[in-house]
C-alpha cells in the first residue's frame, strides 16, 4: 500500500477533474506541486489501511466459513467432490465473502475516496481532515453512501 498509495489520488483526481492536467504524470506533478508530496499522495494512506486490513481479514474469514458450511451442507468433503462442483462452492463462498467484505470496509473506502479529492476536510493534519470529512458527510452516509453499487462491484 505504500507504492500504491500515490496512484490513488492521481486516478481520484483526474477521473473527478478531468481538466486538472492531460496525463497521469501530468496530475502527479501538479498534485505534488500545490500539495506537497505528503498531503497530496499519501492523505489517503490512513483510510487505505483501514480499509485494506478489514477487508482482507473479513474475505479470508468468512469466505472460508462459508464453504465449510456449503460443504458441511452437503455432506461431502472437497476430494470427493468434482472439480466443477468445487468451483461452484469456491465462487459462491467469494460472492459472499465479497459482499460481506465490502459492507466491513465501505465506511473507510468512502473516506477514501473523499480525502483524494481537492480540498477536502478543510486544511489540518490527515486525522482532523478525516474526522471533518465524516462530520460533513455523516456516519450514516458515510456508512451507505454507493454501498449497493460496491456490493454488486465486488460481489
Amino acid at each position: 500500500d505504500i507504492f500504491l498509495s500515490p496512484l490513488g489520488p492521481c486516478r481520484i483526481r483526474s477521473v473527478s477533474d478531468p481538466g486538472y492536467a492531460s496525463s497521469f504524470p501530468g496530475v502527479a506533478a501538479r498534485l505534488v506541486k500545490e500539495e506537497g508530496f505528503v498531503r497530496g499522495f499519501y492523505s489517503g494512506f490512513g483510510p487505505i489501511l483501514f480499509k485494506q486490513i478489514p477487508y482482507t481479514m473479513a474475505k479470508f474469514a468468512v469466505q472460508g466459513l462459508v464453504s465449510e458450511k456449503m460443504y458441511l451442507s452437503m455432506g461431502k468433503k472437497p476430494t470427493e467432490m468434482s472439480g466443477a462442483a468445487n468451483m461452484g462452492v469456491s465462487l459462491s463462498s467469494g460472492v459472499v465473502a465479497g459482499v460481506c467484505a465490502a459492507v466491513i470496509s465501505h465506511p473507510a473506502d468512502t473516506l477514501l475516496s473523499k480525502m483524494n479529492k481537492a480540498g477536502a476536510g478543510g486544511s489540518g493534519s490527515i486525522p482532523s481532515r478525516m474526522m471533518n470529512v465524516t462530520k460533513e458527510m455523516g456516519v450514516v452516509n458515510l456508512c451507505t453512501s454507493g454501498l449497493g453499487a460496491r456490493c454488486v462491484m465486488i460481489g
